[in-house]
């Protein structure tokens, strides 16, 4: 059974930087691609960021040049560095995987932004 446990959410000033990381169990995770989703009030549940394995990165337009998604395999960790943070990044982000056809996600981590 693959679980993934995010951290590192809060509450910051615009501007600010936080790092959100997953821990993944339960799969071979480096060969597993990773994604970062959010999902802010009313509002549907988006893509983020996405790293493959070995490391190749996309990201959401929205996000491009503030967000940088990386991971560590030795640690099954994907990480969500966020900079320069605005008001309309407040959301609950989600880590999410899909192993051998079954889609997997966290409990969330939520992020506010605010001044």
């Amino acid at each position: 059974q693959v679980q993934l446990v995010e951290s590192g959410g809060g509450l910051v000033e615009p501007g600010e930087s936080l790092r959100l990381s997953c821990v993944s169990s339960g799969s071979r995770f480096r060969f597993d691609a990773m994604a970062w989703y959010r999902q802010a009030p009313g509002k549907e549940r988006e893509l983020v960021a996405s790293i493959s394995s070995p490391s190749s990165a996309n990201y959401a337009d929205s996000v491009k040049s503030r967000f940088t998604i990386s991971r560590d395999n030795v640690k099954n960790t994907v990480y969500l560095q966020m900079n320069n943070l605005k008001p309309d990044d407040t959301a609950v982000y989600y880590c999410q995987t899909t192993v051998r056809g079954a889609k997997y996600w966290g409990q969330g981590t939520l992020v506010t932004v605010s001044s």
